[in-house]
């Protein structure tokens, strides 16, 4: 059987510990605000009360955190998965971060015999709470075997994208092709709703067009209430869209676009829309920031 520790149960983190129960795995689960563990013991996960103690005895050990510093902390920090962690266990880390502090993981993790795949996902809380998210992994090949059992359980698409660190590289992608169809989806509809169109016709027409995406499909109702209930927030895409301009950077990809974008959701959480749906971005063209 299967054991799997998961360090991080927030919108993403919780439903993969949900498939991973469901799909029979032996599942130990741990985070920071501890009240969030008490339905998946109800399931049959056993409780951990730190990362570390999570990881005794798992095969795969699942993180799903905000940013660097909490990676680093429930890995590498006092109490982290770093000081238990087994000879041939596989950390997945689905957390959107850079790839550089991956392979500083991966280092880490390799001393005490374990290793590391980066397997950031796609798909949102909707895609997580129905196990169908897409998977870009990065790690050697005979670790993405290893996790498999637990990446089928929450995704739909797992694509191996090369070495530690080109899951990252590959949901940097991800999200500044977003940023664009964020920005468009919003200037758009702000556009049609001052025109005077007729919203819901035209957005099923859209939908039967060039124009048609997950965006459109998914968030387009956001747009149209005024209301931006996450989803994603704002603040987490802006984290992503600076990361992948930071990568850009070193390699000496000029990005215009990425960089406007950025600015305007910075527009967005000095005004205090930071915590809503990346849709929110809709309130620029509004005049609202």
């Amino acid at each position: 059987m299967t054991r799997v520790g998961v360090v991080g149960l927030g919108a993403m983190g919780g439903p993969m510990a949900g498939h991973a129960l469901s799909a029979g795995l032996t599942v130990c689960v741990h985070n920071r605000t501890r009240e969030r563990e008490e339905p998946f013991a109800a399931r049959g996960a056993t409780r951990a009360a730190s990362p570390a103690e999570a990881a005794i005895g798992a095969d795969i050990v699942l993180t799903c955190v905000s940013d660097v510093p909490d990676l680093r902390e429930v890995v590498l920090g006092e109490g982290g998965i770093i000081e238990t962690i087994q000879a041939g266990a596989v950390l997945v880390d689905c957390s959107t971060v850079s790839p550089t502090i991956e392979r500083e993981i991966d280092a880490a993790l390799r001393r005490r015999g374990a290793s590391l795949l980066d397997c950031p996902v796609s798909g949102g809380p909707e895609g997580a709470q129905r196990g169908t998210l897409t998977v870009f992994v990065g790690g050697e090949e005979s670790d993405v075997a290893k996790a498999r059992p637990l990446l089928e359980a929450i995704g739909g698409t797992i694509a191996h994208m090369g070495p530690v660190g080109a899951g990252q590289a590959a949901k940097a992608v991800n999200q500044i092709f977003l940023a664009g169809a964020y920005a468009g989806l919003g200037e758009a509809l702000v556009f049609a709703q001052k025109a005077g169109l007729p919203m819901e016709r035209l957005i099923e027409a859209l939908q039967g067009g060039a124009a048609d995406s997950w965006v459109i499909r998914n968030r387009s109702s956001n747009i149209v209430r005024g209301a931006f209930e996450p989803g994603f927030r704002l603040w987490m895409h802006l984290k992503d869209i600076r990361i992948a301009l930071t990568e850009a950077e070193t390699l000496g990809v000029p990005m215009p676009v990425t960089a406007l974008f950025a600015e305007l959701e910075q527009r967005c959480v000095e005004a205090g829309y930071g915590n809503d749906d990346v849709s929110a971005y809709a309130r620029v063209p509004r005049g609202e920031v």
